[in-house]
């Protein structure tokens, strides 16, 4: 007799939550909201871009999330010569049995820090895309999963252009929220300046507080959190305004209406609270949907940013009340 499985505890999630970021912040200060952010893509087992000018703390964010887990990690330093055999893995032959073996590459990992990866041509990114949505690699016509959790944490730098290929829609879609840096306030930046030279934490002086089990549990619990079905609408009529934007050529795709209820998910689950609410929603829009839409030419003249339209939809359609 198949004994019954028990159903994910949400509860696990809060405590998970609170340990990861208290680790994470041991090295990246004045920074809550972007780590608060990270932490939630990393437990609904999204994928995560961090975008930032150079020197903000993009690849010391992924860092010392990877070193939170107890899992595998790999750094890929994307450059234009990467392949994408170095990305995916490839087929070697061995004399001794005659036959071809295949040899995993970076992408096996539960966490997979992709540095810098618009550096790499358009061929190797594209390498990702059935990893990143699938979560398996195809080569020479065979199948191989991914280990769960699998988590592609990337960095790029929006600002320098020479030597960089843009990430395509179809990728950018892939990735559940896609946050920016931005410069430290005062008081952060001359605590940084304090901590030079007197033992300052790295990422790598991190030791693991979490588990990859951890993780995948966490997801579990997540997708058990209640989505009401006022607030899947509101989610839908959000995702629905992007669409009939004139100065969009590109509004956010189903994938992206999925990705902000997961998310939203998640937020509530971090707090200890097993239904998701409109301000969850709201407060996770622009970091799940900014990176999904595509301005026109006549949004780009008028100087027109995805942070605006995001911005105005979030004001121009209704909130469900309580109970509603």
């Amino acid at each position: 007799m198949v004994q019954p499985t028990a159903a994910p505890r949400r509860d696990v999630v809060a405590p998970l939550f609170h340990t990861l970021r208290h680790n994470v912040e041991r090295v990246i200060q004045g920074k809550p909201d972007q780590v608060r952010l990270a932490l939630l893509c990393l437990l609904a087992e999204g994928h995560l871009l961090i975008e930032d000018v150079p020197g903000v703390g993009k690849t010391s964010l992924a860092k010392a999330i990877s070193r939170s887990i107890a899992g595998t990690c790999h750094r890929i330093q994307f450059t234009p010569d990467l392949l994408p055999s170095d990305v995916l893995g490839v087929s070697v032959w061995n004399r001794s049995t005659s036959t071809f073996e295949f040899r995993p590459g970076g992408v096996f990992a539960n966490v997979v820090l992709a540095d810098e990866i618009n550096r790499a041509s358009p061929k190797t990114q594209s390498a990702l895309l059935e990893a990143m949505e699938e979560r398996q690699v195809t080569a020479d016509a065979r199948t191989y999963a991914l280990p769960r959790p699998f988590v592609v944490v990337a960095t790029q730098n929006p600002v320098e252009l020479e030597g960089t290929y843009p990430l395509p829609e179809a990728q950018l879609d892939r990735f559940l929220m896609r946050i920016p840096m931005g410069y430290p306030d005062r008081a952060a930046e001359v605590g940084i300046l304090e901590s030079q030279g007197r033992g300052q934490r790295r990422p790598e002086d991190l030791d693991p507080v979490a588990s990859a089990e951890d993780v995948v549990a966490a997801t579990a619990a997540i997708a058990q959190v209640h989505v009401a079905p006022a607030l899947a609408e509101y989610i839908v009529d959000l995702v629905g305004a992007t669409r009939r934007r004139r100065d969009l050529l590109l509004g956010v795709s189903p994938r992206g209406a999925l990705a902000l209820q997961r998310a939203a998910r998640a937020l509530a689950a971090s707090e200890g609270r097993d239904y998701a609410t409109p301000d969850d929603v709201r407060w996770l829009a622009p970091a799940v949907l900014e990176h999904r839409l595509v301005l026109g030419p006549d949004a780009d003249l008028r100087g027109t940013t995805q942070a605006d339209v995001v911005g105005e939809v979030l004001a121009g359609v209704p909130v469900p009340r309580a109970g509603g």
